[in-house]
This record gives C-alpha cells, structure tokens and sequence, in this order.
C-alpha cells in the first residue's frame, strides 16, 4: 500500500503558498523599481529547487539564483527559461552548456574568463557573465587590486562578441551584524569598483549586492535586484535582526515524524547510547523515527525541541542514526502521533530557530541539512506549477 502524506513516518510538508507569500512580501519591502532573484542553491536549502523556484516566480521573483551549475542546468532542464545567476564555478565545469542554456555565469578571476571565452568560440556563442568583486568577504569574487585586469579584459572579449557583461555583484560578510563596520566599507568598495567597471564602458543589467539581511535592513544596498536566499523560505537571518515574523515572512518548511513506538519504562531507566539520560520515574517514552542520517543535529541531543500530544519535549539522550527518543511524562499518547519537530511556530511547534539554538548553529543548516530520506511534501501548489 502506498503512504500519504499522513501515514508517512516522516515528512517535510513545504507550503509553497507561504513562499510565494514571503517573495511578495520581500518584494512590497524593496519597493518598485529592484528586482528580486530567488535563490534555490542547495536543493532550494533543502526544501526542493524546481517545486519552489516555480513558486518563487510565481510570488513575483524575475530571476533565479543557484551555486553550482549543475543546479542551475537542472532549472533549465525542467523548463525554467527565467534568467538565472550561476555562481560557483571551478576550473573545468561545463561552461559551453552554460553557453547552450543562457545561464549567467558569475566570473571572478582570469583563469574563469579565459574559460568561459574558450567556451564561447567552441560554441559560437556570447557567454552571459556577471563579474564579482571582492568587496571585503574574502572568499570568491576578484580583488580590488586586479580588478582594473579583469574588467578591461572581459570588455575586450566582450567588443569580439565572446561575452556579455550582464551584471557586476559582490556580496556581504556581515549584513546580518547591525552596524558592522564592514558593512559601510563594502559598500564603500562596491560603489568604487562598480564606478570603475561602468566608466570603462560596462553597461551591466543588474548591478546587486544585497543579500537576505541587507534585503530586510540595508535599503541603501538594494541597486537593481535583492538575492532572497533564507528569507525566501521564511527563516530570519539573524534572530538579532527580528524574527521572521517581525519581517512578515512565514516558515516554509515543517517537519513531522510519526511515533513509531511508545512504552511505559521503570524509574533508573538509560535511554539511548551513552545513558545520558535516565528516567527519573516511572514515565512513558515515545520513539520518533527521524535521526542525524536524516539531518536531524546530535549535537542537539538532550535539548532538541519537539512537539507532541500538544506539549513541547525536549529529545531524551542521544539523537541516533534513525531515530530519537522523547520522554511523555505518562501521557496518553498513542503509536503514529505526530511528532512535530518544527514548523512556522504558530501551532505551538518549535522553529528552526529554536533547533539551531540547541544545536549551536544556524537555522539556515536545520533546514538545508535535511536528508534525501525526508520525502517533501508540497501543500498549497498553484495551478500553474
């Protein structure tokens, strides 16, 4: 017999009606006139690329943001043709198909315009190219140092019709610190650099450097488009920037297991590996079928929240490989009671939020390290998915 989604013994149930909400709230904050680009790296942080980069555009999103370019390949070959920006290249990736696919290819060093140039005679085509400056993040983009080399050189292969300089980006260190120094030196850098570009003679489409916090706090960091990445599946950046309540954006992402067991245990009873955890009474454990195989954090153990038979527990020992273990107190819960791990937080359930806080991490690891065991299932899909 085939599951639904309610005889699952576990699911991320993903609302793509509150994504679509969350890009139309994002857009109403930027205002007319700045675009806004859905990114959907990483499976779409976990929740599923081609459901949501549909609901992203949908919600109003005009462009599509990936990492690798295999994800970016991945759109087109599901029939997305919105432009979109690929931004993690390594030498030797497969440039001509970028080419063929009319993706945007983020350049950030000589060794990747030469590439992409290779790639555009071998194919006959003008490769789009966003060039990245490194603005004071320190990881990919190109110096400032080099970056008269990289300019002048790219409209050079742009004047023989190789490239097309479509967009100039950097990107923030600490847009989700409020008043980083940081903060007014990259843009500071960014406008210099972007000067620079445009006066050599670039015409870029979008010029953008704004992330998710810099799209909820830093309106004068918006230029032509806004990267939505966390914000887009209605997780704040940064709980000291607000919650994503406080910003009008709901949780996309909720995630259920169903008991699989549950069984009175003696006072003095160890649970789970280690006995970190001994029952102090006679009680009632309930055993739920998720574990870090699924990204469930161990890190987490003895302080991960979950809801079920309407109160918050926290995990009972050590998260395992396949399951966990919550003490019920003796209450009357039965076998196949959902478990709620997290959710938008509005039903009583705790957020991702509160599980990167008994983590020690960020809530943008809970939900993109959910596993591939995690079947996703979508709610609130339009007609037009």
């Amino acid at each position: 017999m085939s599951e639904t989604p309610q005889t699952l013994r576990a699911r991320a149930e993903i609302d793509l009606g509150a994504l679509r909400g969350n890009v139309r709230a994002l857009r109403e904050r930027v205002g007319t006139g700045v675009q806004v680009m859905g990114v959907v790296k990483a499976d779409a942080y976990g929740h599923g690329a081609v459901p949501c980069a549909r609901a992203a555009l949908e919600g109003g999103a005009t462009w599509l943001g990936t990492a690798t370019p295999h994800e970016a390949l991945a759109l087109r070959a599901a029939g997305i043709d919105v432009p979109v920006l690929c931004w993690l290249w390594t030498p030797g990736d497969p440039w001509d198909e970028g080419i063929r696919a009319g993706l945007d290819m983020s350049v950030s060093g000589m060794w990747a315009l030469e590439e992409v140039t290779r790639a555009a005679r071998a194919t006959g085509g003008t490769a789009r190219v966003q060039l990245k400056a490194d603005t004071g993040l320190g990881r990919n983009g190109c110096q400032p140092a080099d970056w008269p080399r990289l300019v002048g050189e790219a409209l050079r292969a742009q004047a023989e019709g190789l490239v097309r300089i479509t967009g100039i980006w950097s990107h923030f260190a600490c847009a989700d610190e409020p008043g980083h120094p940081s903060i007014a030196a990259q843009l500071d850098a960014f406008h210099d650099m972007l000067g620079y570009a445009e006066k050599a003679g670039a015409e870029p489409e979008v010029r953008h450097i704004a992330n998710s916090p810099a799209t909820l706090t830093l309106p004068e960091s918006y230029f032509d488009l806004v990267r939505a990445g966390i914000a887009l599946y209605g997780v704040s950046p940064s709980p000291e920037l607000g919650s994503a309540a406080e910003f009008g954006l709901r949780a996309v992402m909720r995630l259920v297991g169903s008991l699989a067991l549950v069984k009175t245990v003696p006072p003095g009873h160890g649970v789970s590996y280690g006995h970190h955890y001994v029952t102090e009474r006679e009680t009632s454990l309930g055993l739920v079928p998720l574990g870090y195989a699924d990204g469930i954090p161990r890190h987490a153990s003895g302080r991960g929240p979950v809801l079920v038979g309407g109160k918050v527990r926290m995990v009972a020992g050590r998260v395992a490989m396949d399951q966990f273990v919550v003490d019920l107190d003796g209450d009357a819960v039965e076998p196949g009671a959902p478990a709620v791990l997290f959710g938008a937080g509005d039903q009583g359930e705790p957020t991702a939020d509160d599980w990167a806080r008994a983590a020690d991490t960020i809530a943008y690891e809970i939900v993109t390290r959910i596993g591939s065991r995690v079947p996703r299932v979508y709610t609130n899909v339009s007609h037009a998915s």
